[in-house]
């Protein structure tokens, strides 16, 4: 029987990752249909509209991507509204799925819901081990309800709804907001802006000293694809690179300066907030069920996404979606 896989969320960040693999590098299976959807043509907030979709497509899996997501300062200003629209999209992805009997659905979680306190590094036994960290709750509780649904589905009606854990992603086709981006993104439209001024400075928000394991989009998505294929638990697993690429946030903004050629200063505001100094997660499960995966050079990936920028920045996302 041929596989209807919907990927909901599909023109974001992971979406159109996933889809570059899928179509570029063959890496589609004769018996799968990939249906890449966003928010314009559904409104996952509303579950009648939800039912729609299904309808409409009539997916036997689902790689569901779809979220309110945004910055560390977009979070800060904002946890109310992460916490309700992200609960209603869970919510109604998985009921729609029930009732619809896709035969697996695969969430995307996010490290920001590690608690805040806890030894490091974190692995998938520990997510639920105290409160997140208090600048992004809002979202951080509606991603942990994700998991407890997963295994309230199962419980109750033996379906394989998991999760995945990525660690920070970047690539083509990111949000790069100067107010809702993530790191990555917003680093390099900041420093973009300053070139473009003629600045001889660039100005990094921030001490620089947190911590961050940093996972190329394209590399994501291939894990992505290999658990919808492969991953039958319903705990979740962390998809992240080695404990030992971890890098501060200073050494990320010097990677993103060498990609431009910036020949300029960098300097720290350190009025800024910095969020949590660390996160680091452990990749020990992944690896074991995926010994040989090799990611991609994290500078090679910056360069990557620099240069794609460079050519894309008008029409890429530079408010949020």
């Amino acid at each position: 029987m041929a596989k209807v896989i919907l990927v909901t969320g599909g023109s974001g960040l992971v979406g159109s990752a996933i889809r570059t693999i899928v179509e570029t590098q063959k890496e589609a299976l004769p018996d799968e249909q990939w249906i890449f959807t966003n928010s314009k043509e559904a409104d996952l907030n509303d579950l009648q509209a939800t039912k729609n979709l299904f309808e409409k497509y009539k997916p036997t899996h689902v790689i569901h991507l779809a979220a309110m997501v945004g910055g560390l300062f977009h979070n800060m200003n904002n946890n109310l509204d992460f916490l309700r629209k992200n609960i209603h999209i869970n919510d109604n992805v998985l009921e729609t799925s029930y009732q619809f009997n896709v035969k697996k659905v695969v969430s995307c979680l996010s490290t920001c819901i590690f608690p805040d306190k806890t030894p490091y590094p974190i692995d998938e036994t520990m997510i639920h081990n105290g409160p997140p960290h208090s600048s992004n709750f809002g979202y951080s509780y509606a991603k942990r309800l994700l998991d407890i649904a997963n295994r309230a589905y199962h419980q109750k009606y033996g379906v394989i709804f998991t999760s995945v854990v990525p660690c920070n992603v970047f690539g083509p086709y990111d949000n790069f907001d100067l107010q809702n981006a993530h790191v990555v993104p917003a680093l390099i439209h900041r420093l973009h802006i300053a070139i473009e001024k003629g600045d001889d400075k660039f100005v990094v928000l921030g001490s620089g000293k947190p911590l961050r394991q940093f996972i190329y989009s394209l590399d994501l998505a291939r894990l992505f694809i290999w658990t919808l294929r492969n991953y039958n638990d319903i705990e979740p697993i962390i998809l992240s690179v080695d404990e030992k690429d971890e890098v501060t946030i200073s050494q990320l903004a010097e990677m993103i300066a060498k990609s431009f050629n910036f020949q300029g200063i960098l300097e720290f505001d350190t009025s800024a907030a910095d969020g949590q100094i660390k996160k680091t997660a452990s990749n020990d499960k992944l690896r074991k069920l995926l010994p040989n995966f090799k990611f991609t050079n994290l500078e090679i990936a910056i360069a990557d996404t620099v240069d794609w920028f460079k050519k894309n920045h008008k029409q890429a996302r530079l408010i949020a979606p």
